[in-house]
């Protein structure tokens, strides 16, 4: 019977807790991912394994005949052995160390087994598991890591035949946000708000076989969520080429285990600094390029400028900050011919002077910037400062409409207050990307653009951002709604009934004014 997505989260998470005697939440992820992704890979060898069995019971195969064809025929990858040709001998595969959980050493003996995993399998897994620091008996105990393999043991077999990689991903992507409703700031480093990431992807629009790079990846949520987004819409999301840099090796490995767990093979995930050493390169040494670019990097990170960078166009940004540093690289990552990009940044970004009101001059002035979205306070689990949506598109490929101006959006006041943070709605996701795509009057470009107040947008020209000396504080230029005033159906309803009435008044005193003999009033 296949297993539900209620069932398969709450069985994780009993595991999960069973860390709660050793090591803080925030470091769950560490140990709990990669001792789920390897039940995953051993639960589906195995039952790829039975299928090979049956299908050949009987058969005179000698044990090299039936390898190949097993590895032909049924599996995508192999589980090795750990310690060959020794008494030590044993597959390195969960149910098999699972049985010596009560014997010295299982930390050890896990590390091997992942490690021969990814030695094995180097195309599809290597340094999958990240740093393995966990498997220490000085990190994580043998009876702890014990009790946690036999938490999750409860859970039911991982494979396709017994649960859908939906609900294989969605207990994945359950047990990131559970981390991070639970351990706060440091969680934040590799976990985006599922909203947020949404509402970034509908905005920049992935379409089948086009490439999605994401510069700070995290565990991979951006990229997923682009392939999830494009099948909602009746795309393949697995055509998409999914690439991926992440400076923490252990996150870098939980973004992989993401993308897998998703079904998601066409990917490429690099580990490294982006800004210093940016991996995904052309052959003659210059960025690569995607057409779609997004990411939710570190805020105002303290890092080492530039000295002589192609990617710092318009100067480098300050030490004390690179946000804009990240907007250069996210900038050059662009396809020339239908590049886009989408980053999330704190709001000083909008204002700062200095050198970084160098490069946003360079950018208005290039007509790189396309759209502004401001973004609720506290919506995030690092951080309570407001923050901002900029979108970009790549030289010459806006839309006309768009061209030599800024759209900005003010969504800040749209949000439904969480336990431990503010939230964005369906609704109000809905609303702001439809604010995105909205056609402005150049004679009357401010709108509310809902029900009940909470969201305006602008689109104003690059000569008015000029005189205001390229500043792009949203509240310059976007009047927000209030709460008190009247809906726009409203205002609407009410104006068509006051125009009437004036109609209705005005014939009624052109009549009496005709019958007393006096005109010229009628024109």
């Amino acid at each position: 019977m296949a297993v539900t997505q209620q069932e398969i989260e709450n069985r994780l998470w009993d595991a999960a807790d069973e860390l709660r005697v050793a090591m803080p939440e925030a470091q769950y992820a560490s140990v709990v991912f990669p001792l789920m992704f390897w039940k995953y890979l051993s639960d589906t060898w195995e039952h790829h394994h039975q299928e090979f069995l049956a299908e050949y019971e009987g058969a005179d195969l000698s044990s090299e005949e039936a390898r190949e064809i097993e590895y032909r025929d049924h599996q995508s990858f192999e589980i090795p052995f750990i310690h060959p040709g020794t008494v030590q001998e044993r597959r390195a595969s969960w149910s098999s160390i699972l049985a010596t959980v009560t014997q010295p050493g299982l930390g050890q003996r896990v590390r091997a087994s992942l490690q021969a995993i990814e030695t094995a399998n180097p195309a599809k897994f290597s340094r999958l598991f990240g740093s393995m620091t966990w498997t220490s008996e000085e990190v994580l105990s043998g009876e702890v890591l014990a009790a946690v393999m036999q938490a999750m043991d409860r859970t039911p077999k991982m494979h396709e035949g017994n649960m859908s990689h939906d609900v294989l991903g969605g207990a994945y992507e359950y047990l990131l946000k559970r981390f991070s409703d639970g351990s706060g700031t440091r969680a934040g480093q590799f976990f985006t708000p599922r909203e947020v990431v949404e509402l970034i992807v509908e905005i920049l629009d992935p379409k089948s076989h086009e490439s999605v790079y994401d510069p700070t990846c995290g565990s991979g949520g951006m990229l997923i969520a682009s392939a999830n987004l494009l099948k909602a819409h009746g795309g393949r999301g697995y055509t998409l080429k999914l690439h991926g840099q992440e400076a923490v090796l252990d996150t870098a490995g939980v973004a992989r285990m993401n993308l897998f767990m998703h079904n998601l093979t066409q990917f490429k995930v690099e580990v490294g600094d982006t800004l210093k050493d940016p991996r995904f390169k052309k052959p003659d040494g210059s960025i690569a390029q995607f057409d779609v670019i997004l990411a939710n990097p570190p805020y105002s990170l303290k890092w080492k400028p530039w000295t002589d960078d192609r990617r710092a166009i318009g100067g480098v940004s300050p030490q004390s900050s690179a946000d804009w540093a990240f907007v250069q690289h996210m900038i050059a990552s662009m396809d020339p011919n239908k590049g886009r990009a989408g980053v999330v940044l704190p709001n000083g970004v909008l204002f700062r002077s200095g050198q970084e009101g160098s490069i946003r001059k360079r950018v208005i002035d290039d007509d790189l910037l396309e759209a502004v979205v401001g973004l609720p306070a506290n919506l995030f689990y690092n951080t309570t400062i407001p923050t901002c949506i900029l979108v970009f598109r790549a030289p010459g490929t806006k839309a006309n409409e768009r061209k030599n101006g800024v759209l900005f959006i003010d969504a800040s006041k749209r949000f439904t207050k969480g336990k431990n943070r503010n939230v964005l709605t369906s609704a109000d996701i809905a609303d702001i990307v439809a604010a995105y795509h909205a056609s402005f009057d150049a004679d009357d470009s401010t709108v509310a653009l809902d029900g009940g107040g909470g969201l305006a947008a602008q689109f104003v020209p690059v000569t008015e951002i000029v005189a205001n000396g390229y500043d792009l504080n949203i509240s310059r230029y976007v009047k927000q709604v209030t709460a008190e005033q009247t809906d726009l159906p409203t205002l609407i309803e009410a104006y068509s009934a006051a125009r009437g009435t004036r109609q209705k008044t005005e014939q009624h005193m052109l009549a009496v004014l005709a019958h007393a003999g006096i005109e010229g009033f009628d024109e």
